[in-house]
């Protein structure tokens, strides 16, 4: 089983001019090879009138379901290159769509290799990146008086507080690296003095920022 991939996060678009022909570059994190071509439909439609929207994409969290088109490039100048930039950095779920208007000076195949790969890695550099970890996912529940200082140790620490729930106790829903669980959970008992509940509550993939 699988314990740790890479991807972006959300979207993120940049543009470029490269010899006066438009370039732009969209990437989007992806669950499943359907969502990705959902996205790549979703973002020639809106480019319908483009001369080209390339495409390339690794569907799954293995890094083992890729594909990738020219969209009437020459063979091997725009998707692959494409291809190489997401493998390179290591993402899984991802999917990228760089979209040409043509403005009237050709490239060559070199050009076109550089200036497709050049994009995404761009595109890449910019965007949010996010590690996908098995979290622990469990309820801190403290009285009111401690409150303050439980917000202060999840405001230190590498967790995510999912919920804050006030009743006649404040439970606070966090996530938390399941590596990183034990300790954790003995840190918080010794910064609020063993006042602190603790319960459970289940184990997934959670996109941590990078």
């Amino acid at each position: 089983m699988i314990e740790k991939y890479k991807s972006v996060a959300g979207e993120t678009v940049t543009e470029k001019i490269i010899e006066k022909s438009r370039f732009i570059t969209v990437s989007r994190h992806i669950c499943g090879e359907e969502e990705a071509k959902a996205f790549i439909a979703e973002v020639s439609k809106k480019h319908a009138d483009a001369t080209h929207n390339c495409y390339a994409y690794v569907s799954d969290s293995l890094g083992n379901i890729l594909r990738f088109s020219d969209d009437g490039e020459p063979q091997g100048t725009a998707g692959m290159p494409m291809l190489e930039v997401l493998r390179a950095n290591g993402l899984c779920e991802t999917a990228v769509v760089v979209t040409r208007y043509f403005g009237g000076i050709k490239l060559g195949a070199g050009g076109l290799v550089r200036a497709y790969s050049g994009c995404v890695a761009e595109n890449i550099a910019a965007a949010k990146k996010v590690a996908f970890e098995t979290c622990a996912e469990s309820e801190y529940s403290v009285d009111y008086p401690e409150v303050d200082a439980a917000m202060r140790f999840f405001n230190k620490e590498d967790c995510n507080v999912l919920s804050t729930d006030y009743a006649d106790k404040v439970t606070f829903t966090v996530a938390v690296k399941r590596e990183r669980e034990a300790e954790f959970n003995s840190a918080l008992g010794n910064f609020l003095n063993g006042r602190v509940t603790v319960e459970k509550k289940r184990e997934y993939f959670f996109p941590f920022e990078i």
